[in-house]
């Protein structure tokens, strides 16, 4: 699958009370043709991705909504947009929404680590879009097994895409999902909730490297 059908099939997925990046428009914060820009944003990540050797994909859970709900990235929020361009060349990223920047813990924890690990890595989730509780499209839930299962052809089409030397689960939730699709994993711990110094030491323990903890990317 090419990078741009990848995208294309995912735009194409509507379910209940989940928000997709691809194709639906937030109208408190997204500007007016924001669903492209995100997709423009995944498209040139997965072009650039696929011509390099890639050593692992990390996979979470699925987008929260300060972060990939905004950025159509996953693991990555509009404060580290340029740290995500910059490890793969120089992409040309857009925001999507209009205002400040807005932060999240995690996505900063996933780039601390990340920019100090010299390996090609991409970030995705078991389920890629924003799963929210009815009524509240600004808050984050746990998607379901049924809406997971959605996925699962093109999380095999991504891993086939990719060629990543292995694939590393962020989280019991995601394990869980990997273990469920078939797909072999290793396990660290979610850097939420208290997990953020396992989440290192996991880390630092695959790639066989002294991670900072202190380390801010610029």
């Amino acid at each position: 699958m090419k990078p741009s059908d990848f995208v294309d099939a995912i735009t194409a997925v509507h379910l209940d009370a989940v928000f997709n990046p691809y194709s639906d428009r937030c109208e408190l914060y997204d500007r007016a043709d924001a669903p492209q820009r995100r997709r423009a944003n995944l498209r040139a990540a997965l072009e650039a991705a696929s011509c390099q050797d890639i050593d692992s994909i990390w996979i979470a859970r699925d987008l929260g909504y300060r972060g990939g709900r905004r950025t159509g990235l996953a693991l990555t929020d509009e404060i580290h947009l340029p740290a995500f361009s910059e490890i793969y060349g120089g992409l040309t990223l857009s925001r999507a929404t209009k205002g400040a920047p807005v932060a999240e813990r995690t996505a900063a924890i996933i780039w601390r680590v990340l920019t100090q690990i010299d390996r090609q890595v991409f970030l995705w989730n078991v389920f890629p879009l924003h799963p929210y509780e009815p009524g509240e499209p600004l808050s984050n839930r746990c998607h379901t097994r049924a809406e997971r299962a959605v996925f699962m052809e093109l999380l095999y089409s991504l891993i086939d895409m990719l060629h990543p030397k292995r694939v590393i689960a962020i989280g019991k939730d995601a394990q869980t999902a990997l273990s469920e699709f078939e797909i072999e994993s290793y396990a660290v711990r979610h850097p939420s909730y208290g997990g953020q110094t396992d989440f290192m030491r996991g880390m630092a323990e695959l790639y066989e490297i002294d991670i900072d903890p202190d380390h801010r990317v610029v």
